[in-house]
C-alpha cells in the first residue's frame, strides 16, 4: 500500500497576505482558492515539481498561525533557489550547513546545505539542497 503525502494545512492570520506571499514572492503554483461562504475558503498551492501541496484559508483544522516549523523543499541547487527568493523579496538565511548540530555558514557535503526563511505568520521553512546522484 502505497501512503502519499499530499496536503499539508499552514495556519495563517490573513489568507490574502499568505497567497501573496507564497505565490508571488516563493513561486508557488495557486491550483484552487474556493471560497463557498463567509466561514469557509481554501486556497491550495503546490512548490514548482512536487506532488505535495499546502492549503491555507478558513475553516480549516485550528492550530495557531506561526505555529508550523520544520515545513521542508528540497531543490537542486540551493545557491540558484537562495538567489530566486533573494530576487522575489523573501528574507531569507544565507546558505548553512551543520557541524556536529550547529548551523554554521557556508555549503555543506553533500545533502549538508539549506537555506531558512519563515512566512508572514511565523511558520518555518528550510530548503535543503539534495545535489544529483551519480
Amino acid at each position: 500500500m502505497d501512503w502519499k503525502l499530499e496536503v499539508v494545512v499552514v495556519p495563517v492570520s490573513d489568507v490574502d497576505r499568505a497567497k501573496r506571499f507564497y505565490s508571488e514572492r516563493v513561486g508557488f503554483v495557486v491550483d484552487v482558492d474556493h471560497r463557498p461562504n463567509e466561514k469557509f475558503r481554501v486556497v491550495q498551492m503546490t512548490p514548482p515539481g512536487s506532488a505535495c501541496s499546502i492549503t491555507i484559508g478558513t475553516g480549516l483544522p485550528s492550530m495557531p498561525p506561526g505555529s508550523l516549523k520544520g515545513l521542508q523543499l528540497v531543490v537542486h541547487d540551493i545557491e540558484a533557489a537562495h538567489a530566486e527568493l533573494v530576487e522575489r523579496g523573501v528574507e531569507v538565511s544565507p546558505v548553512q550547513h551543520f557541524e556536529d548540530g550547529v548551523a554554521v555558514d557556508g555549503r555543506g557535503e553533500a545533502w549538508n546545505s539549506f537555506i531558512f526563511f519563515s512566512d508572514p505568520d511565523g511558520n518555518a521553512w528550510a530548503v535543503q539542497e539534495a545535489r544529483a546522484r551519480d
